[in-house]
């Protein structure tokens, strides 16, 4: 049987069409509209059915995010997960992660083009890897809970693949991250606030959902969590007691170094003598921006901490009345840079009221960069983080976008004009970045 020819067929039912408005022209009525309608349906849809099929454009959606739940409303329960005898079902699996290598490429240029300035190439290359790369092994780090330290592949690394998974050789690449608690993704906006400053002391860290086979169901229920880059080559100390530092420094010690001329920090300790002063300036900024108390004030000396505060629960914060019993912690440097401080561990406190600021974490310091207080300077704070963190996807997402994130961001933005104040109370100058 000879096809049918979809323009003749269209012309056909035109000329019905006229024809049978014809009669209702001469009585001066107007077709009635559902016979019109229904001419028109027939017309369109025999119309479609002859024509050729269109090739599949469909976009490739990621998967649906789930309602926005602001992590700092959590703040107060990150001592462990919920308990729960059912949870939400597993998203699915990312599209890229069935894509061709060539997609995941152009995707990352795609984004890296997108990207503002102040994130380079290797921090995107990295967020690429925390983001997409396939989870094929995993380790517990000791006394840290809930922290998971995982092996990644690159979406395409053919050449890893053909690796056997083992997490030592993975870290020592670079193709490791730490996972840690769905309350720790301040730590995510801690790391975007460190590359808008132009500070450039913390590691990469991006919010994932994990669906891997080789997590445990608490990291893959379908809450966000923050993965930050393991840096292969960070300076530990051998003493199991102490191995979060690179270097043992007490509160009187760290002060003694602010001096302007002031003594070797620690005698015959290189990592600690490396450091120079203005390091502890980007340091004392960024923790105050954040409520960082952990590295240089974990006592809680420079407020009153509430009684459920760790620093009360475990008798650390009697030993404020004793300097000399009080040492720094988390002070760590990389052995390829011992010069630069290495900020880990960021996730600070959304919620410290603003009463009740730690200004001890500023003390002795006498100094601050002057990229990082321009930026401060310049009343662009929010809208610059916002743009910083639309790059996250996962982020903007589950946080709801600006309207879900710029409570957050003012609370930033009010401690930063805090200290700007303080900055001109103090009458305290600026300096410019020193190559080190």
């Amino acid at each position: 049987m000879p096809k049918a020819d979809p323009v003749k067929i269209i012309k056909s039912l035109s000329s019905a069409l006229s024809g049978a408005q014809r009669p209702w022209r001469r009585m001066r009525l107007k077709l009635p509209t559902p016979a019109a309608l229904g001419l028109l349906l027939a017309l369109a849809l025999l119309a479609l059915a002859h024509l050729p099929p269109l090739p599949d454009r469909s976009p490739h959606l990621l998967p649906a995010s789930s309602p926005p739940s602001p992590w700092w409303e959590a703040a107060a329960t990150l001592s462990g997960e919920r308990s729960c005898s059912k949870g939400p079902p597993t998203p699915p699996a990312h599209p890229w992660q069935d894509q061709p290598p060539s997609w995941g490429r152009r995707r990352q240029q795609r984004a890296m083009g997108d990207a503002p300035p102040w994130l380079s190439a290797d921090d995107l290359q990295k967020m690429q890897l925390l983001t997409h790369g396939r989870v094929v092994s995993k380790t517990r780090i000791p006394a840290h809970g809930q922290v998971l330290r995982v092996g990644l592949r690159a979406v395409g690394d053919t050449e890893g693949d053909a690796l056997p998974a083992g997490p030592e050789g993975d870290c020592q690449n670079g193709r490791c991250g730490l996972i840690k608690r769905p309350g720790d993704l301040y730590e995510v906006l801690a790391f975007h606030l460190d590359r808008v400053l132009g500070l450039n002391r913390s590691l990469p860290a991006v919010a994932r959902r994990f669906t891997s086979h080789l997590l445990p169901y608490s990291y893959t229920n379908g809450s966000p969590r923050p993965i930050v880059w393991w840096a292969p080559d960070l300076q530990h100390l051998e003493d199991a007691n102490n191995d979060q530092n690179s270097c043992a420094l007490g509160w009187l010690q760290y002060q003694e170094m602010l001096q302007p001329h002031g003594l070797v920090p620690v005698a015959g300790d290189a990592p600690c003598s490396s450091i120079p002063r203005t390091e502890w300036s980007y340091l004392a900024l960024f923790d105050f921006l954040l409520q960082v108390h952990d590295r240089l004030d974990r006592y809680c000396c420079g407020f009153q901490p509430d009684p459920s505060e760790p620093c009360v629960e475990e008798m650390l914060h009697e030993k404020c009345r004793n300097p000399a019993e009080l040492v720094l912690v988390h002070i760590l440097v990389r052995q390829s840079a011992p010069s630069r401080l290495v900020f880990i561990d960021n996730a600070g406190r959304p919620q410290h009221p603003e009463e009740k600021l730690n200004f001890r974490l500023l003390q002795g310091i006498d100094s601050f960069p002057e990229v990082a207080v321009a930026v401060l300077q310049s009343g662009r704070l929010q809208s610059l983080l916002l743009e910083s963190l639309h790059v996250d996807r996962e982020l903007w997402e589950s946080q709801g976008g600006a309207e879900g994130l710029r409570p957050l961001l003012q609370t930033i933005d009010r401690r930063a004009r805090i200290l700007l104040q303080y900055i001109q109370e103090q009458n305290l100058t600026v300096f410019g970045d020193l190559p080190h």
